[in-house]
């Protein structure tokens, strides 16, 4: 994949689910320190993998340093699992814990909530935008994106491939949605080659396995 592409799939993917889940940061109390107990940690991946946790910034705003909001047709359709989420989203100290992990072919970002996700309208809403164009400006062509079911987790869990075509090539993201008791967590993996790192990571596989392990873990932790 060129860079240009896999920049524009990192930026349509980040638009899609910026700043889902955004805390404002402090020190953890409950439910904060069950989160971090539920949370992967560093030891829970192979050796090789870049893990990373991910702090929200005191008093920033939803989507603060996201790239700008896409517009859509159908409407909406850009940031409509964003608004789900953000609807209904717990927001402060140890509401919500998040973590990257990066290997040579992927970047997981992981979040885990201290409240469950609305499952019903996240499936209604990737239902509705199955198939949309998304769009910087009305004067730019529109990019075709596509939102299919992704097999391979629990039947409680929804998981989806969203598929960009550009420039005649189709890129993946690949995203992934739970409730375990009354704590949620959900998921986003991007393309990422980087040479750099030894772990190395086959999409969406690697990616449904991360997922499926931290489910495990909350529901040990909690």
């Amino acid at each position: 994949m060129s860079g240009r592409a896999l920049g524009a799939v990192a930026a349509v993917g980040a638009v899609l689910l910026a700043g889902c889940g955004s805390t404002v940061s402090g020190t953890a109390t409950w439910p904060g320190a069950t989160l971090e107990k539920a949370a992967l940690g560093p030891g829970d991946f192979p050796p090789g993998v870049q893990y990373d946790r991910i702090v929200e910034q005191l008093g920033q705003p939803d989507n603060s340093g996201s790239p700008p909001s896409m517009r859509s047709r159908p409407e909406g359709c850009a940031n409509a699992l964003t608004n789900v989420i953000a609807d209904s989203a717990e927001r402060g100290p140890g509401s919500a814990a998040k973590y990257s992990a990066s290997y040579n072919g992927a970047r997981i970002v992981m979040t885990v909530l201290s409240w469950p996700l609305d499952l019903d309208r996240l499936e209604a809403a990737a239902g509705r935008c199955a198939k949309f164009e998304t769009y910087f400006d009305t004067n730019s062509k529109g990019i075709p994106i596509t939102t299919t079911d992704l097999p391979g987790l629990s039947d409680d869990a929804l998981a989806y491939q969203q598929t960009m075509q550009l420039m005649g090539s189709a890129s993946s993201v690949y995203m992934a949605f739970q409730n375990v008791g009354r704590y949620g967590v959900f998921g986003i993996a991007f393309p990422t080659p980087d040479p750099s790192i030894d772990a190395k990571a086959s999409l969406p596989q690697t990616f449904l396995d991360v997922f499926a392990k931290q489910s495990v873990k909350i529901r040990r932790a909690t």
